[in-house]
């Protein structure tokens, strides 16, 4: 399922919106999203994408497209972590190994 779909499903789901509403290129703010609305949405998405949002919630996101590339952006930044810390843990066990 792609990142679109998976964030419309939470749209739809959890805010009651219609999916011939959530287009890529549709604005939050016709869909009805405050802030307090994008805050709750990026609690959903930490748990509906398995990613942790650093700091503070974004603020320059418009569209359904602009949280779908948020989104993109933190599923590779939570990927190449993974990566790191696999390499780390990868590189500590050898040398325990070495010695």
């Amino acid at each position: 399922m792609s990142t679109l779909e998976t964030l419309q499903d939470i749209l739809v789901r959890d805010y009651g919106l219609p999916r011939d509403r959530l287009s890529a290129d549709a604005t939050l703010d016709t869909l009805g999203m405050d802030s307090l609305s994008l805050l709750e949405l990026m609690f959903k998405i930490e748990d509906g994408f398995h990613v942790k949002i650093p700091g503070d919630p974004p603020t320059g996101l418009r569209t359904v497209q602009d949280v779908v590339v948020y989104i993109d952006g933190l599923i590779i930044g939570h990927r190449s972590a993974d990566t790191a810390a696999g390499t780390a843990a990868g590189g500590a066990k050898a040398d325990e190994v070495k010695m």
